[in-house]
Parts: C-alpha cells; sequence; structure tokens
C-alpha cells in the first residue's frame, strides 16, 4: 500500500525548495511508511527517508516500516535535529496544520542558528487526498461492516428503545464484524434532539412519530467508513416529511454534479441552494462534506470555504442536513468516490424514506 508514497511526499521539498520534510501526525507516518504505532518521526530529503522511534516501538517498527533506515531515540526532538544535522541539511518543512506550536518552538530551540523550520500546508494536507485501489478496498469493506451491523440493530429503534442502548448495539455488532473500533462516537438523535447536528446519543427514549438520525462508522484496516441515515418510527408529522423529501433531493443533486475538476464548494452549493429554494435556508449551518480515510475527516472539505477540486480517488462526504430548534432535524449522509466521469458511492444502505413499526 505503501511502494509509492514517498516519492509523491518528495515532491513537496521541489515545490516548496526544502531540503527535508519531517513528518509528526500519526496518520501522515502510517501513510507514507505504514507504521502504526502511535508515537514517532518520518524524515523525508530528496535522497532517502528515516523513521525514528523510540525503544517501545523500535521492533515494530523494524517489521512495519518501509523507510531506507530506522533509529532509535531517547528524546525525540533531540533524535531528530541531530539526524538532520548528521545530513547536513537547512530548509525543513513540517505539517503546519497538525504540529502543535509549543513542539514546533522546541525544535527551533534544539537546532542550530542555520536551521530553518518552513510550515506545509496545504500540500502536506493534499497528500492522502486521492486514494489507491488498497486504501479504497479498505473502505468498502468498512462500510460493509456498518451496513450489516445497521441493519441488524434497526429492529431495536422502536418506541421505548434509549438512544445509547442502541449506540451500543451497533458498536458491538460492527466490531462482531471485524470492525476494529467505532469511527467516532455515535450520534444517536430522536425527537427534537434530532435539531442537534452533534447529537451525541443519550439518556432519551425514543418516540412514536419521531424522527430518528444515526451517524454511524467503523474502522477497518486503519481505514474509517461514515454514514447517517434518518428514518421514521411511526407516521411522522407533514412537515417532518418534507424536510427529510428535502434533504434527500439535495443529497441527490450534489452527488449528481461530482465529477473530477469540480470545485468543492460548487457541490456544496447545489445542496445548500436547494435547501434554501425550500424555505430552509438558515438551518443548514454546517459544510456539505469532507474527506475520509486514515481519519474520518480529513482534506478535502465540501463547504463554501473549499478551495480544493474533486479529483479522481477522493473519497468525500455528502451529507446535507436541516435543524430546527423544538421541532427536529434530518441528515443523510453518503460516502463517494470520484471516478474519471463521475462518482460512484461506496456506502451502501438506502436512504430512502423509511418508516419503522410503532
Amino acid at each position: 500500500m505503501i511502494e509509492d508514497r514517498a516519492p509523491r511526499a518528495r515532491q513537496l521539498l521541489e515545490k516548496c525548495d526544502l531540503d527535508a520534510v519531517v513528518f509528526f501526525d500519526p496518520s501522515n507516518i502510517r501513510y507514507l511508511c505504514g507504521f502504526t504505532g502511535t508515537d514517532g518521526a518520518l524524515v523525508i530529503t530528496r535522497e532517502s527517508d528515516c523513521f525514528l522511534t523510540d525503544s517501545r516501538y523500535t521492533t515494530q517498527a523494524r517489521q512495519q516500516v518501509a523507510a531506507d533506515q530506522i533509529r532509535e531515540y531517547r528524546v525525540k526532538i533531540d533524535g531528530i535535529v541531530s539526524l538532520l544535522r548528521e545530513l547536513g541539511l537547512r530548509r525543513i518543512g513540517f505539517e503546519a496544520e497538525t504540529l502543535p506550536y509549543a513542539q514546533a518552538e522546541k525544535l527551533r530551540e534544539k537546532g542550530s542558528p542555520d536551521l530553518s523550520w518552513d510550515p506545509v500546508g496545504e500540500g502536506v494536507l493534499s497528500l492522502r487526498g486521492a486514494k489507491g485501489p488498497s486504501e479504497i478496498d479498505a473502505v468498502l469493506e468498512a462500510t460493509r461492516i456498518s451496513a450489516e451491523a445497521f441493519e441488524e440493530i434497526l429492529p431495536l429503534v422502536r418506541p421505548g428503545a434509549v438512544e445509547k442502548e442502541i449506540a451500543l448495539a451497533l458498536e458491538f455488532a460492527m466490531k462482531r464484524r471485524g470492525g476494529e473500533e467505532k469511527a467516532f462516537d455515535f450520534i444517536v438523535a430522536s425527537g427534537i434532539r434530532g435539531a442537534l447536528p452533534h447529537g451525541i446519543a443519550s439518556e432519551k427514549v425514543i418516540g412514536a412519530g419521531e424522527l430518528v438520525t444515526l451517524d454511524f462508522g467503523t474502522r477497518f484496516a486503519g481505514y474509517h467508513s461514515d454514514e447517517t441515515v434518518t428514518v421514521a418510527v411511526g407516521e411522522v408529522s407533514p412537515r417532518l416529511r418534507e424536510i427529510f423529501d428535502t434533504v434527500l433531493r439535495a443529497h441527490d443533486l450534489a452527488i449528481d454534479r461530482v465529477r473530477p475538476g469540480m470545485a468543492l464548494r460548487e457541490i456544496d452549493s447545489v445542496a445548500r441552494g436547494h435547501i434554501a429554494d425550500r424555505g430552509y435556508g438558515e438551518y443548514f449551518g454546517h459544510g456539505l462534506g469532507h474527506g475520509v480515510g486514515l481519519e474520518v475527516h480529513e482534506y478535502p472539505t465540501v463547504s463554501p470555504c473549499s478551495e480544493a477540486v474533486a479529483e479522481e480517488g477522493m473519497i468525500i462526504t455528502v451529507e446535507p442536513g436541516i435543524y430546527i430548534p423544538e421541532l427536529g432535524g434530518v441528515r443523510i449522509e453518503d460516502m463517494i468516490l470520484v471516478t474519471a466521469d463521475g462518482c460512484r458511492p461506496l456506502t451502501r444502505i438506502p436512504k430512502t424514506f423509511r418508516t419503522l413499526p410503532a
């Protein structure tokens, strides 16, 4: 899965006129060299790459890491700076979006006066934007696990059920099928709690005539799924049904517009415009979606502020929503893969209106 990735990172060196880039973020490190531990650093130069870690992970690194050299350090910053000095490197890039300020300052303090540290932003973020075949396969397996688990626990979504109990049953169902870990704290938001975009499962009891929004995902081989389904428990009011139909149409219109070269903010605009035209614009406040991969939220963002364009191989979510205080809400979310001539869905649960027995 990682054979061609160090050369991809070396393009940053040319583009930013750097001698090396030091990666600290665990997801970037895993992507570039295969290490799945929680502490280490990867130094990529124009000629070679070196992975550094402490004694806790040395054996693991020798088994997992694809790098020209593996080194062990006692003090992380000292080990990195020592390597850079040894190689005679001067201009060093680092992950501007994820490296803590205090750690960046320590690197500057420990380094010699002729060692400069340059933040690298968009270039690092976009490294993992387009997924390869092995990554797509891992995501597909995560979506399969999620879909099967969801269908198993769906009969539990009924009047008298507690949101937290449904979330727990869903987590167990995923792990029984091979999910490594839940992708995030599941959202199970029923009735008026549906107006909370991040309504983490609570002690609320589900009632008849309510919509229930479930946002869930799992991790498989390091890669995540992310999907949202809104269902009705018994017959719901005409206004709730209208909200559902508006969100579903916005979701479908946006997906129909996805193709390589399309500005992601324009895809957001398609869904946002439809919701606004139906009179619900003020109730859709978040972006339309985000990238998914080794992290459940990663580059790119799909929002009015996005500067990115769709690229073949990108995996993004499309998740419009309407959230009305004291009434409830709807969100519908699928993951899609950008293909050469459009896109195809990776998630597989039907998103049409579904009424569960009350």
